[in-house]
């Protein structure tokens, strides 16, 4: 089967095929996580479109959107590979006339956590999803937990506004020392890469814990003294994400979020206390 490349929305219709569509959102870049996403597609659905589309409402002024990694020709080469059927690159302008004034607002929990850190963030990333969910009109999109929170809010928007579309989380992928995958990866230097590797490690020292509170401090533990500028570890509800109280029972997501260098990285573990 050969790609089909939707470069606007005349031709995104004219790809349209028979079957279950399932759509894997990204930002391009594509990596091995990425590539986990398309597979699990695949599994939920006979037709995989992936949209590929850096967008500049989920920057904030002072962020990478300049620098994001752009790699086109990679990441159709990797789709090809992983049996994708259509690959939508729009540009900015065909995702957002200039006289646009509607976008999705992400409420109480999108101002909280990553939210807190980057406002206006998760606003722009709810109303791309909303988008592509109507342009492409998937019956299953997939999504990875490395963004738990967008994870959550995505499944909240679906809830909240009755939209027929199945979400499918999938783990996590990392690098064989631990490090969660990332299209910003690139931008560490060696000597940062192994300053990176405390994130991870804070989120297994935690997870081998079993109350809250020893949880936050071992996760903590294993971050002093690395060279990196924490922005937050946080034990949340994985619905809402408010942190939870010491008597808190069955999952919970320890997340963390770090500059390391010039890089800000997130990552995370699902957790089950009992």
């Amino acid at each position: 089967m050969e790609l089909i490349v939707a470069r606007n929305r005349a031709d995104l219709v004219k790809s349209r095929g028979e079957g279950r569509v399932a759509l894997v959102p990204t930002m391009g870049a594509l990596h091995e996580g990425h590539r986990a996403l398309m597979r699990e597609a695949k599994a939920l659905a006979s037709r995989v479109v992936v949209s590929i589309f850096v967008n500049p409402l989920q920057f904030g002024p002072a962020e990478d959107f300049s620098r994001y990694p752009r790699t086109l020709e990679a990441d159709l080469d990797a789709c090809r590979e992983e049996g994708v059927a259509v690959v939508f690159t729009p540009s900015a302008a065909e995702m957002y006339p200039p006289d646009r004034q509607v976008s999705v607002a992400s409420g109480r929990m999108g101002a909280i956590v990553e939210g807190a850190v980057r406002p206006g963030h998760f606003d722009g990333v709810l109303t791309v999803v909303l988008k592509l969910f109507n342009l492409v009109q998937p019956d299953v999109a997939v999504f990875g937990q490395k963004d738990a929170q967008q994870l959550a809010l995505i499944r909240r928007m679906v809830s909240d506004l009755d939209l027929p579309i199945e979400i499918a989380g999938v783990p996590t992928v990392r690098e064989d020392d631990g490090l969660a995958l990332s299209s910003r990866n690139r931008y560490l230097s060696p000597a940062d890469r192994r300053t990176a590797l405390a994130l991870s490690r804070a989120l297994f020292a935690g997870a081998l814990e079993s109350t809250p509170s020893r949880i936050r401090a071992a996760a903590l533990a294993e971050l002093q003294g690395a060279d990196l500028a924490l922005d937050y570890l946080v034990l949340v509800d994985p619905a809402t994400f408010t942190e939870v109280g010491e008597s808190h029972q069955g999952e919970a997501i320890l997340a963390v979020a770090a500059k390391v260098g010039t890089t800000r990285l997130i990552d995370n573990a699902v957790l089950r206390l009992s």
